[in-house]
């Protein structure tokens, strides 16, 4: 039986940025560095802690993360905030310790398929991948800690269904490898929230503690049902976009990723503390729409603003 939400919920929890990176990678338009800073200082002043700053890719690959350098070493003057880049391979693992990040994300694909599509190798051939990253990363003395995105855990466009054991047989291994962290990751938006429950505990039961994140796509409706569902399963660490951008490119016609302002809302009104300002983070959200004027964003909170009854707890 699951006990009432006053006794189950944890009292706060962590919403991580990944708009910078996830959403920006997923999009058209090319946001200028000068936009990128002001949009990290932004997401600072409204109280977030946690920001992905973009990707150690190449620029040939994804022109839109080539500045990643720069943000982050801006986000590195900001006092007590968490920048994350995302690695896709050794090479982009040394750029990270290079520029001292303080958690890389190695996303590992639990569907064969999406694997070879995305990454150009099977999810076994990532692992050792990882067992590199982590040799490197010791060998020069590094403190950035490493976090495995489990991506494609629910189920895959190309793929189909994916085995639950085979998700926790990965997670399994990378915790082998050395890996500080894991998160499971609903890519293409094929979960619902029994799925959610089920998949953390088994997962939980072999990663324990490591298991500290979830990201959800809201490509069918779902997101912030899922994101609740993980809540219950005592995850306090979500991914999230601004605006609700992103998205997988293995995915077409993906809404994006949860949308941070709503959740934030979900959370506040459940009385789970984010941090969060939402005055300030609405009238970013407001310039993330100038600055990507063509793009389609998403999410509600900012159409309806928040209720009287909010704007009251707030104020008190």
């Amino acid at each position: 039986m699951i006990q009432s939400a006053a006794t189950a919920l944890p009292r706060r929890a962590i919403i991580r940025e990944m708009g910078l990176r996830d959403g920006l990678q997923s999009i058209a338009t090319i946001l200028p560095t000068a936009q990128k800073l002001e949009w990290v200082q932004g997401a600072y002043d409204a109280g977030q802690r946690e920001i992905e700053v973009g990707s150690f890719v190449p620029a040939r690959l994804l022109p839109q993360l080539a500045d990643t350098a720069e943000v982050l070493a801006f986000a590195q003057t900001l006092p007590g905030l968490k920048a994350t880049v995302l690695v896709p391979n050794l090479k982009g693992a040394e750029r990270a310790i290079e520029c001292k990040a303080e958690l890389m994300l190695v996303p590992l694909s639990a569907s064969h398929a999406h694997s070879l599509a995305n990454l150009r190798k099977t999810p076994d051939e990532v692992v050792a991948e990882i067992v590199r990253i982590r040799a490197a990363r010791d060998a020069a003395g590094s403190q950035t800690r490493i976090e495995v995105g489990m991506s494609t855990a629910f189920g895959c466009t190309i793929q189909g269904h994916v085995a639950p054991a085979e998700v926790v047989r990965l997670v399994g291994a990378v915790l082998d490898a050395g890996v500080d962290c894991v998160s499971l990751a609903d890519t293409v938006g094929y979960a619902d929230p029994a799925m959610v429950r089920s998949l953390f505990a088994q997962v939980r039961a072999v990663a324990g503690d490591k298991l500290t994140a979830a990201h959800f796509h809201d490509t069918r409706g779902l997101g912030l049902a899922n994101a609740y569902a993980a809540l219950e399963s005592g995850i306090t660490r979500f991914d999230a976009c601004l605006g609700g951008i992103g998205g997988c490119p293995h995915a077409p016609g993906a809404s994006g990723n949860v949308t941070t302002e709503d959740l934030a809302y979900m959370l506040a009104s459940m009385g789970v503390e984010t941090g969060l300002d939402f005055d300030r983070l609405l009238a970013l959200r407001a310039k993330l729409a100038v600055w990507l004027q063509g793009e389609t964003l998403h999410g509600t909170l900012w159409r309806a603003g928040l209720p009287r009854t909010m704007k009251e707890r707030v104020a008190a």
